[in-house]
């Protein structure tokens, strides 16, 4: 029997938190009963579009949404799914814009149609060092995020979410006993602390013997790098040997600027996106991770199968905290509170916690089987 082809539809599958989290399914399914295909809105080849054909899996592409020009866009899906009547499940990762999608599912008598949330979009938090995010134009989009979530809600008849502050933000409080939540799970031992790992890998980044203060994630305003690097530079004056390795796509560029004008620039290592992201975490000795709005990131999971004492902003969910080794600090405390608390954090002893994520149900392997009966089950109930 051929296996059940399930669409994904995101926007470029380059390393970021739904699309890595979405891989990690995709590899660990039994890809003789569900099939990944993916329909994405980018021109540009992303770093998983390889693996996924090796996987078997079929890749399409759309035109960005564009609100100036959303109607020729919603013709090209109704079109899409009048071209591929194969598909039964339609899986969108837009957050609310899958509206659109699932319109276009429903129209066209798609029987299963999930919107699954990604983030919690619940303040604008304009930062007023990020010319994006002071300006008018993310201001729309934040608008338009939060007014088209009602439509998602409309057209999803499955609601999923990587947490309860997503699920609420995108279905509202009043849905979230109708939500699936799919856990951002990993393959743990993947993330282990080894030491002869960390070793080779201090020795090849150049920061053996130092403080590393690390940080994954892409360079978009929500990450809010600019803050980061003011704690790094409170960081340095109290540990002159402190270094900053940030690993993430992304327009990185005015990061290097600020970086430069702050005179950190030989101090910090901007590693781009990256394919051994397990093995730098090894050699990373805190993490910082001072988001302004997330969903339950994955980087977060990976970093505490690494071992990795965290600080993370009190915009991440607290429900991510598996191992105890994340502290939560508010943004609203200056950056050297935030330089004080990761040197308090500094020493410590880096142990084995995969049991800790196997029994928080973030480790990849039971979760894989229970997405993989989600979509069997579904498809199940529409055929009888």
């Amino acid at each position: 029997m051929a296996p059940i082809r399930v669409l994904q539809v995101l926007t470029i599958m380059n390393r970021g938190g739904a699309e890595t989290m979405i891989m990690n399914y995709y590899r660990n399914m039994d890809r003789t009963k569900i099939q990944f295909d993916f329909l994405l809105h980018r021109p540009d080849v992303g770093v998983f579009d390889e693996e996924i054909k090796n996987l078997g899996g079929n890749i399409y592409r759309l035109s960005n949404i564009n609100f100036a020009n959303l109607q020729a866009y919603q013709k090209s899906l109704d079109a899409f799914f009048k071209n591929h009547t194969e598909y039964k499940i339609v899986h969108a990762h837009l957050n609310a814009l899958s509206v659109f999608v699932l319109k276009a599912a429903k129209n066209n008598g798609i029987p299963v149609r999930i919107a699954h949330s990604h983030t919690s979009l619940y303040h604008i938090n304009i930062n007023p060092f990020s010319k994006k995010r002071s300006s008018m134009n993310f201001i729309v989009k934040f608008l338009a995020q939060n007014y088209f979530k009602f439509g998602a809600r409309k057209y999803a008849n499955h609601f999923l979410a990587c947490g309860k502050q997503a699920g609420i933000w995108l279905f509202g409080e009043n849905n979230l006993s109708k939500v699936t939540f799919i856990n951002n799970a990993i393959a743990s031992s993947n993330f282990t602390y080894n030491q002869s790992i960390a070793n080779d890998y201090k020795k090849k980044l150049n920061v053996k013997n130092k403080l590393v203060i690390g940080h994954v994630g892409n360079f978009v305003p929500e990450k809010n790098h600019t803050f980061l690097l003011k704690v790094f530079k409170e960081i340095k004056k109290l540990n002159m040997e402190a270094v900053l390795i940030l690993v993430g796509g992304g327009n990185k560029t005015p990061m290097e600027v600020q970086a430069k004008n702050m005179k950190l620039n030989n101090s910090v290592q901007f590693l781009g996106v990256r394919d051994d992201v397990a093995q730098i975490l090894q050699a990373m000795d805190v993490f910082i991770f001072p988001s302004t709005n997330e969903g339950l990131p994955v980087t977060l999971i990976e970093a505490q199968a690494a071992g990795l004492k965290i600080i993370a902003s009190n915009g991440v969910s607290n429900e991510l905290n598996i191992t105890g080794l994340v502290n939560f600090e508010s943004l609203k405390q200056k950056p050297k509170r935030w330089a004080e608390l990761t040197i308090a954090l500094k020493n410590y002893n880096r142990t084995n916690t995969k049991n800790l994520i196997v029994s928080g149900n973030y480790d990849i392997g039971n979760n894989a089987i229970m997405l993989q009966d989600f979509y069997k089950k579904n498809i199940t109930l529409c055929a009888e």
